[in-house]
């Protein structure tokens, strides 16, 4: 599944007077699936796409003269109204270059007194399927209430442009409850992505002929709601709602007879065991957990289906600053899921080293070993190595469809305990650049 405009085109009023009114045209416009349309529209023009661009350049900028200003303010605030020192502005002002230095060279101090500790970050990035690309991301951690057994929940707005016409904003985070007795796990996004696809299946995606062009639309917003029983288990229900639509499609017959727009409501429930100290970054402890999504036909899902994911994770800390990961993955889809909502090998881009969504089908599993190092001050280092697939059925899993994923990457400490990451993986036949916030699992 892909994570990723206010054109206010006219409104339909002489729909309204036809169809009875004022209160029938606003009970049809606030429908989810309408609303999700709208958006999709109203964020098409180029002149919001430039706007959304600049504020991501801006922003970091924005960020440390704002903190830099402050400081000056209480420095002048302090000075006797006796004094006659003159002071020298030279030594007090401080050109754009130092103030982004000094806004960053704080950004990972610990800040207890802090209920409310938010950063910022934007530049530019580059990834195989966006080209190069302009991000900002305004980063949060924060606790309901000061304990020491509770966690700091986390949340992250974003967004990012680039120069094929891709543009992706939303907004993701934990919100962790006093005492970590209840979890909320939340990610919400709107996207438009020139993409590329290959078909689905091992044999479609390995064809390097099948690579052929396609713009997809996505709307996805998925929340989980997670009690703590005793023993670090957690137990709760979860909601999904997506809505796919592919464009300028230039092979439709890869998508095996499949409408191109498809709205998917879910429901389902997660329980996991996680005894982990930090789940976006954690240096010790394990997870696992089992989420199990239903879409219906009764709740308006065209294409009925289940889907059955499972996650295992371990890490150890096996020297000085040096933490080994471990991951094992799998999904399982039953049923009849449209060509949006099917595994892919890159879930949450822990496989690194492929085009995202290159493949795809019903099944999937990966296995990652992962080794961490802290290098010096804020800077860190990750090499990795593993394997995964896809698959229609079981038996057609043999070592000839194996995909090998190994690479190197370099970690930033942008807040505490929370990384910038930049990942090089390597595949079969094939080759990728990464960039994100947080580690990969």
């Amino acid at each position: 599944m892909f994570y990723r405009p206010f054109c206010y085109k006219y409104l339909p009023f002489r729909d309204t007077r036809r169809k009875g009114g004022v209160c029938i045209f606003f009970a049809k416009l606030v429908t989810l699936p309408r609303i999700c349309q709208l958006i999709h529209r109203m964020i098409s023009t180029k002149s919001l796409r430039k706007f959304v661009t600049s504020v991501s350049l801006c922003v970091s900028a924005c960020a440390a003269f704002a903190d830099n200003d402050v400081m000056e303010l209480a420095d002048t605030c302090t000075t006797a109204p006796g004094d006659t020192i003159l002071m020298d502005n030279k030594t007090h002002k401080r050109n754009i270059v130092q103030k982004i230095i000094d806004y960053f060279g704080q950004t990972n101090a610990e800040k207890p007194e802090k209920k409310f500790d938010v950063s910022v970050i934007g530049g530019p990035s580059y990834s195989a399927a966006t080209s190069f690309e302009i991000a900002g991301l305004v980063s949060g951690l924060y606790k309901s209430r000061r304990d020491s057994l509770t966690p700091r929940s986390d949340i992250s707005i974003y967004a990012e442009g680039s120069v094929t016409g891709f543009y992706n904003f939303g907004i993701k985070g934990n919100h962790i409850f006093p005492a970590d007795k209840m979890r909320i796990v939340y990610d919400a996004n709107f996207c438009h992505f020139p993409l590329k696809f290959w078909g689905i299946g091992y044999e479609n995606g390995i064809n390097e002929e099948n690579e052929s062009k396609y713009t997809l639309l996505e709307s996805a917003v998925t929340m989980q709601f997670l009690w703590k029983a005793p023993h670090s288990i957690f137990l709760g229900p979860s909601v999904n709602f997506n809505y796919q639509k592919a464009t300028k499609i230039e092979r439709p017959e890869l998508w095996e007879g499949q409408e191109q727009r498809v709205f998917c409501y879910g429901l389902g429930i997660v329980f996991s065991i996680d005894t982990r100290d930090l789940p976006t970054n954690a240096s010790k402890g394990f997870y696992v957990g089992v989420h199990q999504q239903f879409f219906p036909k009764f709740m308006g899902n065209k294409y009925p289906f289940s889907m059955t994911e499972v996650s295992a994770m371990y890490y150890r800390k096996v020297w000085q600053s040096g933490i080994l990961a471990f991951r094992l993955h799998g999904a399982a889809a039953y049923g009849n899921p449209p060509w949006g909502m099917l595994p892919t090998l890159d879930n949450g881009n822990a496989v690194r080293g492929y085009y995202e969504g290159r493949y795809r089908d019903k099944n999937e599993a990966d296995i990652l070993v992962e080794l961490r190092q802290h290098v010096w001050r804020r800077n860190g280092i990750v090499v990795w190595g593993g394997a995964g697939t896809v698959f229609r059925k079981f038996n057609q899993i043999g070592w000839h469809t194996l995909l090998p994923s190994y690479g190197v990457g370099y970690r930033w400490e942008f807040k505490n305990k929370v990384n910038v990451r930049v990942d090089v993986g390597l595949g079969k036949h094939s080759k990728s650049i990464s960039f994100g916030i947080n580690e990969a699992f």
